[in-house]
């Protein structure tokens, strides 16, 4: 079971005349809406790692229909001037719940030690955003709400290091239920830290969940696992390999190298399509057939 690329090359790059995109565009949320796809890409201004200076976050917004070649909005759609994003938004993970889009980002202030927090925006276009504010007030990333309420209430991932969490809220605001679903497993590819990649999908009745892991190289790879429909906190497979790893030179090379991390998981026609960044650098796109999921 993997999840095959759809080209050798990146699908998006950055772009040097554009100031806040001219290093790095990466780890972007994606959605499938009015014949096109859609996907809110992170990008910065230089590398997307401090050891490359304080580097300012944006996002950005562009649209395709095969995946291969996108048209890309000149400006940001969201940038780095509320307190809690003074470095910028990252990481987005979008789902669409009746008429609207929510976005799950990570606000990243760098006011103070662990400045991090997961925030909210909402949409109604995917171009025009509301910031609905922290939805967790810890440190805290790789949040996601599934793309329907479970048992009456939004429940949404979140990443207590270094395990995946589920919550639930009956008003986006107050989240409850705190409870770790899955753990690093030792000796293995995920054996130091593991996060969702992008929203869970509905497959065969189930919740399909591609998430990624970390091993003690610093590799960063894509797994799978099913989740309880009724009950997500409640893990009925886990694929024991990884699906997909850093293999091409743009995967093995970058800001952050040995990285494949994904924030952008969409279901089309019994195809699975995955939006993922290449060493924190570039963007590239790989697929998996329904009829191949095999736990």
């Amino acid at each position: 079971m993997n999840l095959k690329r759809l080209s050798r090359q990146p699908v998006i790059q950055p772009v040097p005349e554009h100031t806040w995109e001219k290093s790095a565009v990466f780890n972007a949320a994606m959605v499938y809406f009015e014949d096109k796809f859609h996907c809110i890409y992170r990008a910065t201004d230089i590398g997307g790692h401090e050891r490359y200076g304080r580097y300012i976050n944006s996002f950005g917004y562009a649209t395709s229909t095969d995946l291969l070649h996108w048209e890309r909005r000149a400006e940001p759609i969201l940038a780095n001037d509320v307190p809690q994003e003074l470095r910028g938004p990252e990481d987005p993970r979008i789902v669409q719940i009746g008429d609207l889009f929510y976005m799950t980002y990570t606000g990243f202030g760098d006011r103070f030690l662990d400045d991090y927090r997961i925030c909210l925006a909402t949409s109604k276009d995917l171009i025009h955003w509301e910031r609905q504010g922290m939805t967790l007030n810890e440190p805290n990333k790789d949040a996601s709400l599934f793309p329907e309420k479970i048992n009456g209430r939004f429940c949404m991932f979140h990443r207590r290091y270094p395990d995946i969490w589920l919550c639930y809220s009956e008003d986006l605001k107050t989240w409850t239920d705190h409870q770790k679903i899955m753990s690093p497993i030792p000796h293995t590819w995920e054996s130091e830290r593991i996060g969702i990649a992008g929203p869970p999908v509905k497959l065969n009745g189930n919740w399909f969940l591609i998430y990624h892991g970390v091993d003690n190289q610093g590799f960063y790879r894509l797994g799978a696992c099913l989740l309880d429909e009724k009950d997500p906190a409640r893990v009925l497979k886990r694929y024991p390999e990884p699906i997909i790893g850093p293999e091409l030179n743009w995967e093995l090379e970058g800001f952050v190298p040995n990285v494949i991390f994904s924030c952008g998981t969409v279901l089309k026609d019994d195809t699975i399509y995955c939006l993922y960044g290449g060493a924190d650098t570039v963007l590239g796109i790989a697929s998996m057939d329904v009829s191949e999921i095999n736990f």
